[in-house]
């Protein structure tokens, strides 16, 4: 039977056996944060020399005209998403970045066309080898136009080889790191440019919104026990980040889940939360993947209401049975995806989730608003040409202005057709 078809305890109900020696812990049913790894897995990064971490948009764009347009348009639309490598075949994958492509192709309006895609984390299955960056990122996103940055996932970064995978002879990151932090761009691909962040862990410099990337390792922490190199860099990122932006954190593990299998990772969770105290902002929103469907929660922080989305539905699950189930209370039922779920996190609430389709964030942001749509990209039938999900947040005033389904589809800057898309089968 599969993990999704477990029946969880309530809060607090004593599990029959419980010894570490033997297995793992099953969350009580609505816990969207897994319990402290004991001996959680941390593979130093390699070491770097540089001291700015930043990375202006401009200098990626070159383009001094599309610059401009997005400050006349007076706001920056992104696509953003997470594990995609096909390594069990790129058809689901590839019909992603085809809807993605088909909203960037089909904008009448320059101003409607996203600027760059922000991956995730888990960019190519399973060790992160450079090898097989040709198949699994360069070939699905040939016909994808625009710049694609990323935060690294644990299988990116990961260099544990298991029964069937290809030997891995290169040190962690070394596949990201020639890809994404380069010195300088090179075509090791005949369409794509290498990219230039400066580090597994950096910031994104942007007109209207400034996005903290950090890099949380194989098992969902940002340093190894005993350090704190990154999380002393992410604290500063937030006291120096520009009052008059959206600020937003993008890193892997998510700090909330409801899935049946990973959990959200405490040590990032608790990582914003002491990033946030010393300069006393909380980030405006955190997205994540590393779980493959979508879920949507909304944190009360003092007042304010904070969106953590998980996107992790970007091709690498080719299946149905392959996206990360929910959990399922006591009597086998599901929680409800029409309605907000109260988690047994205080102020934390599941808003709606997708856990049948891959798909992929569309956002938003301009001098006021982050607005998010989410579409999913069914394995049977063709991507539907509103979203499944959106909100609108006010991020000056910190407070959700409005959210939902289809209905609420204009909340990102107006309708924007995602083209035609052939219906494909599952598997590949």
């Amino acid at each position: 039977m599969s993990s999704h078809g477990v029946r969880h305890k309530p809060p607090g109900h004593p599990s029959a056996i419980n010894s570490s020696r033997f297995n793992k812990a099953r969350r009580p049913f609505g816990d969207p944060v897994a319990l402290l790894k004991a001996t959680p897995r941390f593979i130093p990064p390699p070491f770097t020399n540089l001291q700015n971490l930043n990375l202006p948009l401009d200098v990626v764009l070159r383009n001094p005209e599309q610059m401009a347009g997005i400050e006349r348009a007076g706001r920056l639309i992104f696509h953003a998403v997470g594990d995609t490598g096909g390594i069990h075949g790129t058809q689901a994958q590839e019909a992603v970045a085809h809807a993605m492509e088909a909203q960037i192709q089909s904008a009448a309006d320059p101003a409607d066309r996203p600027t760059f895609f922000y991956h995730l984390g888990d960019v190519i299955y399973f060790n992160g080898l450079s090898t097989l960056y040709d198949e699994q990122f360069y070939g699905p996103y040939k016909y994808y136009p625009a710049p694609i940055f990323a935060v690294p996932g644990n299988h990116d970064g990961d260099t544990a080889v298991r029964r069937g995978d290809q030997p891995d002879t290169e040190a962690t990151l070394t596949g990201f790191l020639t890809n994404f932090c380069d010195s300088q761009p090179q075509h090791l691909d005949t369409y794509r440019e290498t990219m230039t962040q400066p580090y597994v862990y950096w910031t994104l410099e942007t007109p209207f919104a400034t996005i903290v990337g950090l890099y949380s390792n194989v098992d969902g922490s940002l340093d190894g026990r005993g350090t704190n190199e990154q999380m002393r860099w992410f604290q500063k990122q937030i006291a120096d980040a520009p009052a008059e932006k959206c600020l937003i954190v993008a890193v892997h593990h998510p700090p909330y889940s409801l899935d049946s299998s990973h959990g959200g990772s405490p040590e990032i969770l608790a990582a914003i939360d002491r990033a946030a105290q010393a300069p006393g902002r909380f980030p405006d929103a955190v997205f994540s993947g590393h779980v493959h469907n979508y879920q949507r929660f909304t944190r009360e922080v003092d007042g304010r209401q904070v969106p953590f989305v998980v996107a992790g539905a970007g091709g690498y699950a080719n299946d149905p049975k392959s996206l990360h189930k929910l959990q399922l209370d006591e009597n086998g039922s599901k929680i409800p995806a029409d309605r907000p779920f109260p988690t047994t996190r205080e102020g934390v609430v599941l808003e709606t989730y997708n856990e049948d389709s891959p798909g992929f964030l569309r956002l938003t942001v301009d001098a006021q608003t982050l607005a998010a749509e989410y579409y999913t990209v069914p394995f049977d039938d063709a991507p539907p040409g509103v979203p499944v999900d959106s909100f609108r947040l006010n991020w000056k005033t910190h407070q959700l202005e409005g959210a939902g389904g289809p209905a609420a589809s204009g909340v990102a800057g107006g309708h924007h057709p995602g083209g035609h898309h052939p219906k494909r089968k599952p598997g590949g």
